[in-house]
This record gives C-alpha cells, structure tokens and sequence, in this order.
C-alpha cells in the first residue's frame, strides 16, 4: 500500500510542478496573456502542453508533494514561467513605446482607445505598433519558440527548490533599458524629422510675424507625422529581427541554454 501510495504521489508531482511552470508563462506570455485570451483557453494550452511533454521530463527526486519544501519548489516554478513570458512583453512594449513617442512628437497622442491587452487608455499610434508586432510575432513563430525553450528549461534548471539565478534577475531588470534605447532608436527618424519641421516653422513665424503659425503648424504637423508613419513602417521587420533576437539571447542566459549568437539553439 505504501509503494502504491508513493507512485501516485509521484506521478501528481511529475504534472503538477510542470504545469506551474507552463501556466505561469501563459498568464504573462504576449498575447496568450492578453485580457482578450479567456482564462480558461490558457488553462487549457497548460494542461494540454504538460501531459504532452510531462512523461519526457527528467524525474522529480528528493521532493515530498505535502510538505514544506514543495512550497518553495512551487513558488520557483511560478517565477520561471512568469520571468520567460515577461520578455516576450517587454518585446511587445519596446514597439508600443515606440508608437507612444511618435504619436507625442506628431501631435497625435491625443486620439486614444483602450489597449487590449491591458485594459488601459492608450495612444492609437502605441496600439497600432502592438497589434502590428502581435501579428509579426504569431507570423515568425515566436510562441512556438518560446514553448520549446521553456520545454527544455526543464533540463537545464531541473524542478527543485533552486530556480533562477540572482544574475539571470539582473539580466531580465536590465533588459528594460535596452527596451528603452531600441524604442528611442526606432523612433528617432520621426523625432529628427519633426524637429526640423518645427524648426522651419520658427524661421517662418520670425520672418513673418503676421503668418499664425498655431492654425498653420498643427495641420501640418498632423499631416507630414502621418507621412512620416508611413515611411517608419518600411523598417519594421527589420527592427523587429533585432529586437527578437535580442530576447531570445536574453531568455537563453535566463534558462542556461547554448544559444547562437543569433538566438538559436
């Protein structure tokens, strides 16, 4: 009875511990993490990837599934999950800020709508960006890459009470300036663009004091960061190439993985 006892305990732990892991990812992960994505089309993505890939896990040693020490096995599950589909957001949110600006430089930031995935008031022009990414980053397959390396997380950072590093934290909290640099970098064709717009408006308005520049400059404003948008969206898989292989790289470091310098692995 004990040795049947101990089997069933074990073959709970071997699923259980996995779908943390797994679920956790699909709570933050880019669009699956969405509000729009219902709960229950989540849970049922975990469950299915789990009892698909749960039989080929390395086994859970030397973890009793009731006791105190599962609580932090838990807990560490819970962060690897939830620190791999945080990356995938912030590559969302390096195009949205990128929109952010542009639409603050264009004058237009004031038309605004309610971001999906957040629930929020937003820019248009940050929306736009993001369901422009969201639908590049389903195109590339970025999802299944990101479900195959969480898969093989689980060989390199076995399930135990070790989880991430304290180095792979710092990786993931300095990401967020190379977010802001690549966002600025990607946006600062329009900000050159419009400052030099403006700046032609200043010589107008000293040579002539009599033009008003307020209903003359916003139209046009509007008008050439429409243009300027335009011209902007040219680039954007490039910009997004690099931006993803940058992730990638960064959820390489993370999990312990050998990657190539292009994100490979």
């Amino acid at each position: 009875m004990d040795i049947l006892m101990t089997t069933i305990m074990d073959t709970i732990a071997s699923y259980m511990w996995p779908l943390f892991r797994i679920s956790s990812m699909f709570m933050v992960m880019a669009v699956f993490g969405a509000n729009t994505t219902p709960t229950r089309v989540r849970l049922l993505l975990s469950v299915a990837i789990t009892f698909a890939i749960a039989p080929v896990l390395p086994p859970v040693n030397n973890v009793e599934l009731f006791a105190v020490s599962a609580v932090f096995v838990t807990v560490q599950q819970i962060l690897i999950g939830v620190a791999m589909g945080f990356v995938s957001l912030l590559v969302m949110q390096t195009f949205v800020l990128t929109g952010q600006i542009i639409g603050m430089q264009t004058s237009l930031g004031f038309a605004s709508m309610v971001d999906p995935s957040s629930g929020q008031q937003t820019p248009v022009i940050g929306n736009f960006f993001l369901l422009l990414t969201t639908m590049i980053f389903l195109a590339v397959d970025g999802h299944l890459v990101m479900i195959r390396m969480l898969v093989m997380s689980f060989e390199t950072i076995p399930i135990s009470d070790q989880g991430l590093s304290i180095s792979s934290y710092r990786m993931l909290a300095e990401w967020g300036s190379y977010m802001f640099g690549a966002a600025l970098t990607m946006s600062m064709t329009a900000i050159v663009a419009l400052l030099l717009i403006n700046l032609s408006f200043g010589v107008m308005t000293r040579a002539s004091p009599q033009l008003n520049i307020f209903s003359i400059g916003f139209p046009v404003t509007m008008v050439s960061g429409l243009i300027i948008l335009w011209l902007t969206l040219t680039p954007i898989m490039e910009h997004f190439g690099g931006v993803w292989t940058a992730a990638q790289l960064l959820l390489c470091d993370i999990v312990e993985l050998k990657c190539n310098t292009d994100g490979r692995f």
